[in-house]
């Protein structure tokens, strides 16, 4: 049977199709640049990722471009709905819009998405829950291809379309045959797919809209993390429930998952030992620095595999060392293999590595 420490750490090697760095897998791995493109953008009017939606197609000079919005998310995931030149979409709960979301945290009458001479915009209808770009609550905002779109519990994608229809009316009796349709396949009102939605935005996402539930994610190697929020903040989580990894390095673990899907369950009223209490801003800005950092040195790594063990004899003396350097040595005379190791440590991977590192270069550990 399969150590259950090293089923969590199991984590694919490098983004897809990204040549990876040399060196062995680990528990934390690279993370795209793609994947963390909202931390940096602002809310306000028109801020938020104001770049053209204008263009032609390649190979068709001046020819206008067609545009769909396509649910990733929600209750209406795999519908699209047509964006029509001077042809605004009313969003809501009311049955007599444009696009109807029947779902309690849409407003009847939510937000207007309209295109004027080929660019995409969005204007917020003072809806009581919000509307969002790529993470930030917005009033108005001009959109782009690939910008996601959150409205309740729905994330739209703009997606170029090849001559999308214009019949807005079979559009939203679509939705409406894919609302029924999940309904009776799916109880979840929430669910996608993370390369879709990489987990940095979709954890944006919730964050600014102070969403609470479980953001469970389930990786093809049948890794099962859990995100557990309450408004918008992150106060517990875990990978395949394992209490040996510590919360913020299971999330940090979690933010290196290229593939899987995803489904926001409600809200977990159990009570964690080890609770914490951090905004999504402070685990993305905090996390994506130590992917960034442990891809630097990964490949002075040993392999997951390898099996640390004390130097014979041990020349270096021990009181040379921190107490979270003996905390490592004491580790790995205790359980040997790297992988363990990391998930034992109470450090974070990063603080890990860097331990072990230097205990090998200063002769207190070999690699077996």
């Amino acid at each position: 049977m399969q150590d259950p420490a090293h089923k969590a750490s199991h984590m694919p090697s490098t983004p897809p199709g990204t040549p990876g760095p040399p060196g062995p897998t680990g528990p934390i791995a690279p993370i795209s640049s793609s994947s963390s493109s909202t931390s940096g953008s602002s809310g306000g009017a028109g801020a938020s990722n104001a770049s053209s939606a204008s263009g032609s197609r390649p190979g068709t000079p001046g020819a206008a471009r067609a545009y769909v919005l396509r649910f990733i998310s929600g209750k209406y995931q795999g519908g699209e709905f047509p964006i029509v030149n001077d042809k605004p979409i009313i969003v809501g709960r009311s049955s007599d819009l444009d696009m109807v979301l029947v779902e309690d945290m849409v407003s009847r009458k939510h937000a207007r998405i309209s295109m004027q001479q080929d660019q995409i915009w969005i204007e917020d209808l003072g809806s009581t829950n919000g509307s969002f770009v790529n993470g930030e609550k917005i009033k108005r905002a001009r959109l782009k291809e690939g910008d996601r779109v959150l409205i309740g519990t729905s994330i739209l994608k703009v997606i170029a379309g090849e001559g999308a229809r214009v019949d807005t009316t079979d559009a939203k009796r679509d939705l409406e045959n894919v609302a029924a349709a999940r309904r009776s396949s799916q109880p979840r009102t929430m669910s996608g797919s993370i390369e879709e939605v990489p987990l940095p935005d979709l954890l944006q996402l919730f964050g600014t809209s102070k969403k609470s539930g479980v953001l469970v994610i389930r990786t093809e190697s049948d890794d099962v993390g859990k995100i557990f929020m309450r408004k918008g903040l992150i106060y517990f989580a875990s990978i395949n429930d394992l209490e040996e990894i510590p919360p913020m390095k299971s999330i940090f673990r979690m933010l290196t998952w290229q593939k899987g899907l995803f489904d926001l369950d409600p809200p977990d009223e159990r009570e964690f030992p080890n609770e914490i209490t951090v905004s999504v801003q402070e685990v993305l800005m905090e996390g994506l620095r130590q992917l960034d950092e442990f891809n630097e040195i990964r490949s002075a790594l040993p392999d997951l595999n390898t099996r640390l063990v004390l130097s014979q004899p041990l020349l270096p003396p021990l009181r040379d060392l921190k107490p979270e350097e003996l905390d490592i040595l004491q580790l790995a005379h205790s359980f040997g293999h790297l992988e363990t190791l990391l998930n034992k440590s109470q450090a974070t991977d990063l603080d890990t590595v860097q331990f072990i590192l230097k205990l090998i270069k200063n002769a207190y550990l070999r690699p077996e």
